[in-house]
């Protein structure tokens, strides 16, 4: 018979063993779902380097009594260190309570989150965001999330379009008001945006090529 690894063996592996040592012990702990492993989970989100431990991490932690987690989390989200935000915020996704929705709303806090300057943090804010927001405040939010427009490379705007898009036909007439925005980059990603809300399967690579091109023929037209 196989003898199951004790709590201490299982919190040494996480802290201090390699990758594939860390991601079995995260794994153990999640299929346990003891709430005395809260602490350590907690502690590994923030300096985890593998993505796939992560990963696991988050797992391990929508195991657990939702109420603590949950709590625990928000505090996370006062953090300094940006890891520690981003892994908050997307396990508070995963976990879908919406008692974080406070702790994150930019109408309450304000843009501390949406507009991070980490791109890690910031992304994992606009996923989170979306996931949680109450019905009632999905078009102000919709408002928040336009300001970040034209910010990043491809993939990062991709992120926000998918956001924006996934809140539905709230963004509609907010996205709008963007496509004539004085910098080009935001017309052009406000543009590609309404291209993915009407055309959820046209690639955003393509969609935001050709705004850029209809942005620049517009600015051409108007020199």
């Amino acid at each position: 018979m196989t003898r199951q690894p004790t709590h201490p063996q299982l919190t040494r592996a996480l802290r201090s063993g390699p990758a594939q040592q860390r991601l079995q012990a995260a794994l153990a702990i999640g299929t346990e779902a003891d709430d005395c492993f809260l602490d350590v989970l907690i502690e590994r989100s923030r300096a985890e380097s593998d993505f796939f431990v992560r990963d696991m991490l988050t797992w391990a932690l929508t195991r657990l009594s939702p109420g603590p987690v949950v709590a625990r989390l928000i505090a996370e989200l006062e953090s300094e260190t940006p890891q520690a935000r981003s892994q908050a915020l997307h396990t508070l996704s995963k976990i879908g309570d919406r008692r974080a929705w406070a702790a994150m709303d930019p109408a309450v806090i304000g843009v501390d989150l949406i507009a991070h300057p980490d791109a890690e943090v910031a992304r994992s804010a606009w996923r989170s965001a979306v996931a949680l927001v109450p019905g009632e405040s999905r078009h102000e939010l919709a408002s928040f999330l336009v300001t970040q427009l034209g910010r990043g490379d491809v993939e990062m705007q991709k992120s926000l379009s998918r956001a924006l898009v996934s809140l539905g036909e709230d963004v509609v007439s907010v996205v709008d008001g963007s496509v004539e925005a004085e910098e080009e980059t935001v017309r052009a990603h406000a543009l590609a945006t309404v291209e993915m809300f009407h055309d959820p399967d046209a690639g955003f690579a393509h969609a935001l090529n050709e705004a850029k091109r209809v942005v620049a023929l517009g600015s051409e037209a108007s020199a």
